[in-house]
């Protein structure tokens, strides 16, 4: 288990990809728009909102934090888009939010909104990212580093 407090941001960092991992912090509940229409996603205070960004670097971890603290703190919704939507291939960050969030890199950025999976990079296939009170619990990244920065 990796301990995170609700005022840190826990960043995943692989060779091409990085996870950007906050917990949600109180009860609260997400908008999810879906071309077929909205839903409400309700989340427990030790749920996770879990950005995936296709690239590396302290530009990608700022972007990470921005678009984490959009959702959360602002509550923006977490937007789906159509299957053939030609936006999917720009996306620089996609969102997911949950008590578990596996990766996979055999969906469209953007597209899915089953909030357990999430669209990543191909070194993070298949790992797992599940929420236990006062952290997370990482697989599948064993090649990666791990840090926790402030989410302030």
């Amino acid at each position: 288990m990796i301990s995170l407090r609700g005022d840190e941001m826990l960043v995943v960092e692989g060779n091409s990809g990085t996870l950007g991992v906050v917990k949600a912090g109180i009860r609260r509940q997400l908008f999810v728009d879906t071309p077929k229409g909205e839903f409400v996603l309700a989340l427990e205070p030790e749920d996770l909102l879990v950005a995936s960004a296709f690239g590396t670097g302290d530009r990608i971890v700022r972007g990470l934090r921005c678009v984490l603290y959009m959702i959360r703190e602002l509550n923006s919704p977490l937007i789906v888009l159509p299957g053939d939507h030609p936006a999917s291939a720009r996306l620089k960050f996609v969102v997911s939010a949950g008590r578990r969030i596996v990766i996979s890199c055999n969906i469209k950025p953007g597209t899915h909104p089953e909030q357990h999976l999430l669209c990543g990079m191909p070194e993070f296939e298949g790992a797992e990212i599940k929420a236990v009170e006062g952290g997370v619990e990482l697989s599948g990244v064993e090649m990666a580093s791990y840090r926790r920065i402030s989410f302030g």
